[in-house]
This record gives C-alpha cells, structure tokens and sequence, in this order.
C-alpha cells in the first residue's frame, strides 16, 4: 500500500512541476508572439533606443522608460540589500527570543501589505519628505527608488533568514573552536555557507522591485521622458503598460505587450547573471 502511495504522489508531483513549465512557456509564447511583430514594425533601434513615446504620432521609443526602470530598480537594490540582508543576521544570530516573537510577525505582514497601501504611503509620507528636503514635486526616481526598497526588504529579510537558520550548526561551532568571536563566526563562517539562498533572496527582491506597478505610478511622476537626475519624474516600463492597456488598440497595444516582452528578458538576464555569479564563486 505504501508502495502504490508514493507511486501516486511521484505522479502528482511530476504533473504539478509539468503544469509550472507549460504555464512559463505558454506566457512566453504569448508574449513574443505578440511583441516581436511589433518590434520588428517599429525597428527594434526605434524601439529600445527611441526618446519619445507618443504613440498618437506613431513613436514608440521605451529607452526612458527601461533606463527610468534600471534608476529606480538600481536604488532599491542599493537600499534594501543591505538592509535586508543586516536585519536577516540579527534576527537569526543576534536577536533575543522576546524581541523575535514581535519582529518576525512584523516583517511578514509588511509582506501582506497590498501595493497600493504602499503607494498611499509614499505619496503620503515620502513624496512631501523629498518636497521639503530637495524641492520640486517630490515625484521623482528616487522617491519610487526608496520606495522599492522598503518594498523588498520583506522578501529579503525572510527568505535570508531562513537560508541561514538552515546552515549546519557545525560551521557556528567548529569556528568558535577555533577561536573566532561570535560576530566573527557569523559573518565567516556562517554567512558565506547561506550565500546560495541570500542570492535567491535578492534575486526575488530585484524581480519585485523591476516589476512593481502601482505604488511606482503614484510617485513616480509619471513622465515618459528621459530622466536628467534622481529628482526627475520618470515612468517606468510597467508603469507605462498599465497606465496605456486600457485603452491601446492596434500596433499601441502590440507595442505594449513587447515592452512587456523586454521587462520579461531584462528578468531573465538578471536571473541568468546571477547564476553564472553564483557558480563562479563556487
């Protein structure tokens, strides 16, 4: 009987892992087959390389929108790593048990916490912030950037400090033994034994911050010009399809779904990069 039980769960498990890969590349057929055409009618120079995105004129340049993308994915990652990956260590080697108990439910309803209520706070908190201290309207690239990073500090945070919870506690030990300091064995020992998991943490991290929507289009100015400072209004790419989709209708829409397209390989490289990062440090 037990022999049949794991035969069926073998099976469930093999259709439930082919129902993940035929759903990526049903989205990735989906996607191409609808933006390359697209691409290939605009000019793929005129595509990713044009300044002006007035799609009543017929010109379809994304390049503010993917370096707008790039900026503010950029500050989030500058922000929220090592914030993230600090408030990891001590919640996993430092923290006292009482203080855990408070902080650990605290980071996973951030978690839970909808985009839009993030947006409402940034529009709320964050953009006056940026009013007094620099000027202008506060909606800018960085404003969305410290957004993003307090976004992803969730997603770092927990999965980090799960991927050092679960290194061996003989890395901890064997160091002390050889008389290193407890901070000391943390950060040598410990740390570098995690890295696969904390990579994986960021790399999740950085795909939520390139592909957040609408928190980035309540702050972010929403200007599909390119950005001359941190304290210029941008649009990023996800901002722009969902702001246009509504209502696009012909090669618009098909210019949409290949910015789409480009957000999708922009993820890819990120992913692949990091993967060849990780292997070369192995």
């Amino acid at each position: 009987m037990r022999k049949y039980k794991e035969s069926i769960m073998r099976i469930v498990f093999l259709i439930a892992a082919c129902i993940s890969i035929v759903a990526v590349v049903v989205i990735c057929l989906f996607l191409f087959a609808n933006g390359f055409p697209a691409i290939a009618e605009i000019g793929p120079l005129n595509f990713l390389g044009g300044l002006v995105w007035k799609p009543g004129e017929g010109e379809y340049g994304i390049l503010p929108m993917i370096v707008a993308s790039i900026y503010s994915t950029g500050i989030a990652i500058i922000i929220g790593v090592p914030i993230g990956l600090l408030c990891a260590v001590f919640m996993a080697r430092f923290c006292p048990k009482k203080l855990h108990k408070i902080l650990k439910p605290a980071i996973s309803l951030l978690a839970g916490i909808p985009s839009i209520v993030y947006g409402f706070f940034g529009l709320v908190v964050l953009v006056p912030l940026m009013q007094n201290i620099f000027g202008g309207s506060g909606k800018s690239v960085l404003t969305a950037g410290i957004l993003l990073g307090i976004m992803i500090l969730p997603t770092i945070i927990e999965l980090s400090e799960s991927s050092i919870r679960a290194v061996s506690e003989s890395y901890y030990e064997g160091s002390l033994a050889l008389g290193a300091t407890h901070e000391r064995s943390v950060y040598r020992a410990v740390l570098p034994a995690a890295k696969s998991g904390i990579m994986a943490a960021i790399i999740l991290g950085i795909g939520r911050a390139i592909g957040e929507t609408m928190a980035i289009v309540m702050i972010a100015g929403n200007q599909a010009v390119m950005p001359s400072s941190l304290l210029s209004g941008v649009r990023t790419m996800t901002a722009n399809i969902v702001m246009e989709m509504g209502y696009a209708t012909d090669l618009h829409r098909e210019a949409l779904i290949a910015t789409g397209c480009v957000l999708f390989v922009f993820i890819l490289i990120i992913n692949v990069c990091f993967s060849l990062v990780r292997k070369k440090e192995d």
